[in-house]
């Protein structure tokens, strides 16, 4: 895909290398989980509009028709879906379980609505992903935030590993490939930290 050259991502600096680095990096992990084609082509660009951990922006808003025609418009709409969100206002009730409220607010708009199943194990696989490989290759991010991402990762993925897929709407639930992973790295991002006692990894 030439589109993340075209914009700036291989020459923008970004931990353990370039933003390209990263976002071919967070694609590798998703396809070793198995994740399905869409979030992995989604995985390439998720970066572009920015995020609210990240306020670089590659490409604009005005410009979603560019990228939906380089990577189709499910992808792209999951590239806007991880970039709008929110995530002190979205965090706690993505892991909502057995019918509990969950609200996903954009913070681009303002606007609050129920994400699908679909959406938020989307949402979940592509999270964990960009933050292992930035807590692989940052290790004053690791220290910061490994005990909040191992909290977050253990509330995602609460099914038992083999358990099978998720029956109706009972929170993000990776697959199980994908928490085996998550569970089996996030295990080692555990150290103490004044600051990831919030709760909320950047």
């Amino acid at each position: 895909m030439a589109l993340p050259k075209e914009v700036g991502a291989e020459t923008t600096k970004h931990s353990g290398g370039t933003l390209l680095t990263h976002l071919l990096r967070v694609e590798a992990l998703l396809a070793s989980w198995g994740a399905r084609p869409v979030l992995r082509t989604a995985a390439l660009c998720h970066a572009f509009y920015g995020t609210d951990g990240l306020p670089l922006v590659l490409l604009e808003l005005s410009e979603r028709d560019r990228l939906a025609e380089a990577i189709g418009r499910e992808a792209e709409e999951l590239v806007y879906f991880y970039a709008s969100c929110d995530r002190k206002a979205s965090y706690p009730t993505l892991a909502a379980q057995d019918g509990a409220a969950v609200t996903f607010r954009d913070r681009f708009t303002g606007a609050e609505f129920t994400p699908s199943p679909q959406q938020r194990r989307d949402f979940a696989e592509l999270t964990v992903a960009n933050e292992l490989d930035l807590a692989k290759v940052n290790e004053s991010f690791r220290e910061r935030n490994g005990a909040a991402l191992l909290g977050l990762f253990t509330r995602w993925a609460p099914s038992p590993v083999g358990a099978g897929p998720p029956r109706g709407d009972r929170g993000p639930r990776l697959t199980a490939s994908a928490q085996a992973a998550s569970m089996a790295v996030s295990a080692s991002l555990a150290a103490p930290s004044s600051s990831s006692s919030s709760g909320m990894p950047p």
